[in-house]
């Protein structure tokens, strides 16, 4: 009989899904085995140190109620019972004893079960007088075992603790107890973990030991009768509620205990249990690891290895489908590749233009850049003619004063002469050499204002330009009326700015003249200029008591050709070249209104150094 084509593929799909289904089983198996193991092996070492931590906590203890039985003021009191000296000083002494050893409690019984002594006798739940004949560890050691041992939560102190009893013999009879009670919370805390569950439970399958408090006096499996009638009878537990853990246990077809129980909130929990008696204490110690995360791992680990496989044949596959398609695409990647050859000529032939082109453009934008600093340069120069075209006739008159005067003086100096008067000619001509100086000085002023400044910056001393500023405009302040008042903070030595001294000279010379026509008309007329160091900066401030400048008008006061000057009193370049030279100088310009009234400018310009001044001298 022959199948259909359709059936034998679907035959065969049930039969890889079911090969891929078994071999998934076979692995998640094997990887939980694993990961059981490394687990299992955690938890063995998780126990050792427990049980180790567990030995050597009760070890300390063992041997010390025997000492402490054979002292002469326990022996003493037990023969003696009722003697109050007695029992203060075997108080006394069980009490430094106890604090030496780190005991919890030490305590004396007598024969029938009262205590005698105790160290926490000034305690408000002391032991004096108590009865405990009831407890194993008294009955046990005086007993033929001739030592007792016990776990119990303390009916007086309601703390759990473990207890060691030794006889008290004197002269061949046992006439009391002596027993030491060690605290057990100091071992539980050194068990915190979040990761495992460590328990030890009493004879009766109890936990009374627990890294996790949601577990302690709780039993596995019910209480029965005969159970709880035990625990009842030693009163092991005091009054504390003893409850049940409902829980399942198996060992697995790979051989490891696991035991299976509900948390509070119902989630299923499975331990994988490690676990070792310890006989002498009559303890089970258990190492509970949650199997949750090593079945997550072998389950990840067997997806991993699926996700690997299913690459892998995808890959095969993928590769298969290149192959079959390679020859096919060689053809179309040939007439792909000529079509792209040719374009790339014409691609190349069009850049080469493009890059010719911009060249050109670069070119010619250096060509505008270059002519643009001339002509801002020119514009400074025109700005400074501009301001001495301004300045020309009141300097006509500042030169012919000076002219008539000298004129005058030498024909007196004639007229002396003549007469023989020789000591007061000689006083007229000094006075002539005097007006010649002047004008000097106001001509060299000139000539160095309109000149064309050198480009390098250099340190300047400010006190020399303010001065040259001074008496560039000494004529326009007299004729005004003006007060210019200067004050330069000279405490650190020279004021020294990294500027060029001609172009700083025009900004203080703008600033000061559009400082004189600004307090025009003004009763007073009054000017500050002061200059101080600030950090590393040097701060220039001028400020007149005009009437200030307008909000809207301040972020235009350095634009080109803004003026609030009328017609014909200004170009309304100064301020705007000021702001480019300040700028130049790797400086600031700003302007507002004083809240005394007027405007103030300031400048701010690098201070320089004393030594790199003289080195540019």
């Amino acid at each position: 009989m022959r199948w259909n084509r359709p059936f034998q593929l679907a035959l065969g799909a049930i039969a890889a899904l079911a090969v891929v289904v078994a071999l998934g089983w076979l692995a998640w198996h094997r990887a939980t085995v694993i990961y059981f193991t490394q687990l299992q092996d955690r938890g063995q070492n998780t126990l050792n140190l427990a049980e180790a931590s567990l030995r050597g906590q009760l070890s300390r203890f063992e041997r010390l109620p025997h000492l402490l039985a054979e002292q002469r003021v326990i022996r003493s009191l037990v023969l003696a019972p009722r003697d109050p000296d007695l029992v203060v000083a075997a108080n006394l002494y069980l009490r430094d004893t106890a604090e030496m050893l780190g005991a919890s409690d030490i305590y004396v019984m007598y024969r029938d079960g009262v205590t005698l002594a105790a160290s926490n006798f000034d305690q408000p739940h002391s032991f004096v007088g108590g009865n405990f004949v009831f407890r194993p560890y008294f009955f046990d050691a005086l007993g033929p075992k001739g030592a007792g041992r016990f776990y119990a939560l303390g009916t007086t102190s309601n703390k759990r603790g473990y207890y060691f009893g030794a006889p008290i013999d004197v002269a061949g009879q046992r006439h009391g107890v002596m027993v030491i009670k060690i605290d057990v919370d100091e071992i539980e805390q050194t068990w915190a973990s979040d990761e495992v569950r460590i328990i030890v439970t009493d004879p009766e399958n109890i936990v009374f030991l627990s890294n996790r408090p949601d577990w302690l006096f709780r039993s596995f499996g019910p209480l029965t009768s005969a159970r709880l009638a035990r625990t009842v009878q030693t009163r092991r537990y005091a009054n504390a509620e003893i409850g049940q853990i409902d829980y399942s246990r198996e060992t697995d077809a790979s051989g490891f205990d696991l035991l299976r129980t509900a948390a509070d909130d119902g989630a299923k929990l499975e331990y994988l249990v490690a676990q070792a008696p310890m006989a002498d204490a009559e303890w089970t110690v258990q190492v509970l690891l949650n199997t949750r995360p090593a079945r997550v791992q072998a389950a990840s680990a067997v997806a991993l290895a699926g996700f690997g496989l299913g690459l892998m044949a995808l890959t095969a596959l993928i590769l298969w489908q290149r192959r079959r398609q390679l020859a096919e695409r060689l053809v179309v990647q040939q007439a792909a590749r000529d079509e792209l050859e040719a374009r790339v000529s014409e691609r190349t032939s069009q850049l080469a233009a493009v890059n010719d082109a911009l060249r050109d453009e670069v070119s010619e934008r250096r060509a505008t850049e270059e002519r643009l600093r001339q002509t801002q340069s020119e514009l400074v120069q025109a700005g400074k003619l501009a301001a001495l075209g301004q300045m020309s006739a009141a300097l006509s008159h500042e030169f012919n004063q000076p002219l008539a005067a000298a004129r005058n003086y030498a024909e007196n100096a004639q007229l002396l002469l003549d007469r023989g008067r020789s000591v007061d000619a000689h006083d007229n001509i000094g006075r002539i050499l005097g007006m010649i100086d002047r004008m000097g000085r106001i001509s060299r002023h000139l000539r160095n204002f309109a000149r064309k400044p050198h480009q390098q910056l250099r340190p300047v001393d400010l006190e020399h330009v303010i001065t040259d500023a001074q008496e560039l405009l000494g004529w326009q302040l007299d004729r005004t009326a003006v007060r210019l008042s200067v004050d330069l903070d000279l405490a650190q030595g020279p004021l020294l700015v990294t500027a060029g001294a001609v172009r700083l000279q025009q900004v203080l010379v703008n600033l000061l003249a559009n400082a004189i026509d600004a307090v025009e008309g003004q009763d007073t007329k009054q000017l500050d200029l002061a200059a101080c160091r600030v950090g590393d900066m040097i701060e220039v401030r001028l400020r007149d008591n005009g009437p200030g400048i307008v909000d809207a008008v301040q972020p235009r006061i350095f634009d080109p050709f803004f003026s609030t000057k009328e017609v014909g009193k200004g170009l309304g370049l100064g301020l705007s070249i000021s702001y480019n030279i300040i700028r130049d100088f790797d400086g600031r310009i700003s302007v507002r209104n004083h809240p005394d009234g007027g405007a103030e400018f300031t400048l701010c310009l690098h201070a320089a150094h004393p030594l790199t001044a003289e080195a540019a001298e």
